[in-house]
């Protein structure tokens, strides 16, 4: 099994190295990835140095198995046909494929075997904010379909990536200092503050981070089910945060609800507000499950319940998900 990661030295690529080590994942050659600026640096892998190649327009490809690419859409777009042509399964973190027909978008708590159907060879990772919330829902919607999402996501920094998490440590030096925060990765100065817009606006309001999570969670759940959202940038280092209120066809009991989440693959129960345990952040980076808590019944809606998740968008928003899908093709004997 030859694995190759695109965008190695990045956030994302980065945390693809720590996953496939702590998870053992079965290769027997390391492949890495990277643009002109990171070609050359040295990555330590299972206790051997893999030094990053240069992304080019060759046959570097073709003896690889699967591909996880990180590198942005623009890139992933450009290199798609040199990575699948001689199949090699591309799983892509970008947003370039996602809404596309005849690419899958998979988280496998969800939907595991829409990714043995990729007439393309491209398997898409879901944005982050999805990622989580769906792993959430699915036990839900086991119990009774989920018609209408109300969710507002509380994004930490490493949304943004590496560079941007770094900017928000030294915002917080800079401002402790009496000195004007660096202001280049977000819109304004994230330290002490909120910002209400992650990504561009569209014409009805909605930023695409928030379209994201209407569209990519009807394909992922093969649902009509309809998702408002308002995602907001907090100044929280590493792992996002949402509060989620769903409406289900008939009334769910806090119980079952609590029951679900339990039982469910990937989730995490942490609802004792008595002793004040409920998820956060803070606590809970580098964790690879989505954590539940506050799970209550919605007082606005006789069939809604409300509920808090957090989830390390780094691992489970981006790598882990990833890597989960290529373990899932490799127990189905899917990989060539």
């Amino acid at each position: 099994m030859k694995v190759a990661i695109v965008g190695a030295s990045g956030a994302v690529g980065q945390e693809f190295l720590r996953v496939l080590e702590e998870r053992n994942f079965p290769l027997d050659e390391l492949v890495l990835f990277g643009s002109q600026r990171s070609a050359g640096k040295k990555y330590t892998f299972r206790g051997k140095e893999i030094e990053v190649k240069l992304l080019q327009h060759n046959d570097d490809f073709k003896d690889i198995d699967i591909a996880f690419t990180s590198a942005g859409a623009g890139t992933s777009k450009e290199f798609a046909a040199d990575i699948t042509k001689y199949g090699a399964v591309m799983i892509d973190n970008s947003s370039a494929f996602r809404m596309d027909e005849d690419v899958p978008l998979v988280v496998p708590e969800c939907n595991a075997a829409d990714a043995l159907n990729r007439p393309r060879g491209i398997i898409a990772n879901p944005n982050c904010t999805t990622i989580m919330m769906v792993v959430a829902l699915q036990p839900l919607e086991q119990l009774s379909h989920i018609r209408r999402i109300h969710v507002a996501s509380y994004q930490a920094a490493s949304g943004a990536g590496a560079a941007a998490m770094q900017e928000l440590e030294q915002q917080y030096r800079e401002v402790l200092d009496g000195k004007p925060a660096t202001v280049e990765k977000f819109q304004y100065q994230l330290a002490y503050n909120v910002i209400p817009q992650i990504d561009v606006f569209q014409e009805n309001g909605y930023t695409k981070e928030e379209m994201k999570m209407f569209n990519e969670t009807q394909k992922i759940m093969h649902s009509s089910v309809q998702c408002s959202a308002m995602c907001v940038r907090v100044p929280s280092l590493r792992s996002h945060s949402e509060a989620i209120w769903v409406e289900t066809e008939r009334p769910v009991s806090v119980k079952e609800a609590q029951d679900a989440f339990a039982a469910a693959k990937g989730v995490q129960l942490m609802d004792n507000p008595a002793n004040k345990e409920y998820p956060m952040p803070l606590f809970l980076a580098g964790k690879d499950d989505v954590y539940v808590g506050r799970v209550r019944k919605d007082l606005a809606n006789e069939n809604g319940l409300t509920f808090w998740i957090v989830g390390d968008q780094i691992k489970k928003g981006a790598a882990l998900n990833a890597v989960q899908i290529a373990e899932y093709l490799i127990e189905a004997g899917d990989v060539k």
